[in-house]
C-alpha cells in the first residue's frame, strides 16, 4: 500500500464506528480494525498519564449521570481503561474491575451492568471481545503460514517446538534454507497484522534482527498488507498476503 493511501485511512479511523464508514468504501473490514487497533493503543501510550490524571474529574462526571461511555468519548480514550480509571478511583482494585468487565452480571445493579455491557461492545481493543479477536486474528496468520509450507512440503520447526532452546523463536524455522526471490532465508514470521514504519521497526527491533543474528536471513509476512517503501535492515525481507502465490526452493550455495 502506498505512504499517502495509508495515512489517509490512519487519520480517517478516530472512532470504532470509522470502520464501518470506511468499510462501505471497499476496505477491508480485517485491516482496517488492524490500523484502528495500532492507532490507538499507540495513542494510549502517549496520553495514558495524562488521562490518568484527570481520573478524579472523571469520577464527578460518572456521580452526576454521565455514562461511562460518554465519558471515555468525551476524553477521546478507550472505553475499558476510561471505566478501570473511575472504578480504581471509586476504590475498586484492579482486580475487582476485570472480573466485573469479564462477568458484567456480578454488578451490584442493573444500570451498572448494562454500562459494563455498553462499554465492552465498544471497545474493540480492550475489551474480553477485542483480546480474543485479536488472537484469533494471530492463528488465522500462523495457520496461513503452515498451509504455504506445509503446501510445498517444506519442513520446519515451530515456536512450540524450540520453546526452552533458544532465547527468541520464529513462527517456522525452516529445517534447510530455502531461496526467496533469489535469497536465502531460514526463517519465516507471521504477523495478523498491517505493517506500517511503525509496526515494522518495533517487530524489527524485539524478533526480527534478533531472529538474523540467532538464524540467519529469513522473511516476516504481514498478512493484512504492508507499506511498499519499508526499509528493510539486512537479512530480513518483508511481504504480504501475496506470499501465498509464491513457491520457494532449496537453497543452491
Amino acid at each position: 500500500m502506498k505512504y499517502q493511501e495509508y495515512k489517509a485511512i490512519y487519520n480517517s479511523l478516530e472512532t470504532s464506528r470509522d470502520i464501518d464508514k470506511l468499510t462501505a468504501k471497499g476496505y477491508d473490514p480485517e485491516l482496517l480494525t488492524s490500523i484502528f487497533t495500532q492507532r490507538t493503543t499507540r495513542d494510549v501510550k502517549k496520553r495514558f498519564y495524562v488521562v490518568k490524571q484527570n481520573t478524579g474529574r472523571m469520577l464527578k462526571e460518572w456521580k452526576k449521570g454521565h455514562t461511562l461511555l460518554e465519558i471515555s468519548e468525551k476524553w477521546r480514550f478507550p472505553p475499558i481503561l476510561t471505566a478501570m480509571f473511575i472504578f480504581m478511583e471509586d476504590g475498586a482494585s484492579r482486580k475487582e474491575f476485570w472480573e466485573y468487565i469479564n462477568e458484567p452480571e456480578k454488578a451490584c445493579s442493573n444500570d451498572l451492568r448494562d454500562e459494563i455491557i455498553e462499554i465492552r461492545k465498544a471497545d474493540l481493543v480492550y475489551s474480553p471481545e477485542g483480546n480474543e479477536k485479536q488472537r484469533q486474528r494471530g492463528i488465522w496468520g500462523e495457520a496461513l503460514l503452515h498451509e504455504w509450507l506445509d503446501g510445498q512440503g517444506i519442513k520446519y520447526r515451530t515456536e512450540e517446538d524450540l520453546r526452552g532452546v533458544y532465547e527468541k523463536t520464529p513462527d517456522a524455522l525452516l529445517d534447510e534454507p530455502m531461496e526467496y526471490n533469489g535469497k536465502k532465508i531460514n526463517w519465516v514470521e507471521s504477523k495478523a497484522s498491517f505493517g506500517d514504519n511503525t509496526e515494522f521497526r518495533f517487530n524489527a527491533k524485539k524478533q526480527l534482527i534478533p531472529y538474523t543474528n540467532l538464524f540467519g536471513p529469513g522473511v516476516v509476512v504481514y498478512w493484512l498488507g504492508c507499506l511498499d517503501d519499508l526499509e528493510e535492515p539486512e537479512g530480513i525481507y518483508v511481504n504480504d498476503i501475496s506470499i501465498m502465490k509464491q513457491k520457494l526452493k532449496k537453497y543452491e550455495e
